[in-house]
Parts: structure tokens; sequence; C-alpha cells
């Protein structure tokens, strides 16, 4: 129980410590070149982030508008009965 909590007290110690070094608090823009190729690439690495997570959630809202759109079907009972009046034997 003593080296569990030894632990973590060092750790948190070892947390806050690297969290208030100034090398944490500040980006590449503060400490650097704001015009260099690592800002750059790390701009567009967070655009494409934000556009890869916007396209999933879309596609996760649209799948539940589906099943919505769906259900309302289901109650209202305005499936096709026959599904061969659709088809055609070519």
């Amino acid at each position: 129980m003593i080296r569990a909590r030894s632990f973590f007290w060092s750790a948190l110690a070892a947390a806050l410590f690297a969290a208030t070094s100034p090398s944490a608090l500040a980006c590449t823009v503060c400490f650097g070149d704001p015009n260099s190729n690592l800002t750059k690439g790390q701009s567009f690495g967070i655009a494409a982030l934000l556009l890869i997570i916007t396209c999933v959630l879309c596609g996760v809202a649209g799948f539940f508008v589906y099943l919505a759109k769906r259900s309302a079907q289901l109650e209202h009972n305005t499936f096709p009965t026959n599904f061969s009046e659709n088809r055609t034997n070519a």
C-alpha cells in the first residue's frame, strides 16, 4: 500500500512538472518560426483530422435519420406489400 501511494505521488509530481514546463505550454508558433514547414504540417494535420471526424459524424447522423424514416414508414404501413411490382423479369 505504501509503495502504491509513493508511486502515485511521484507520478503526480512528474505530471505537474511536465505540465508546467515552458515547452509544454507553447506550440510551435510561439516557440519557433510561424512560417516553418513544421507549423504548416501541423495546421494541415489538424484540418485533415477535423475533416475526417466531420465526415464520420455526418455518416452516423445520416444513418440515424434513415432509421427514423424507416421507423415512420413501418408505423404508417407505407411499405409496398408486393415487391414484385417494382421488378422486371428481364
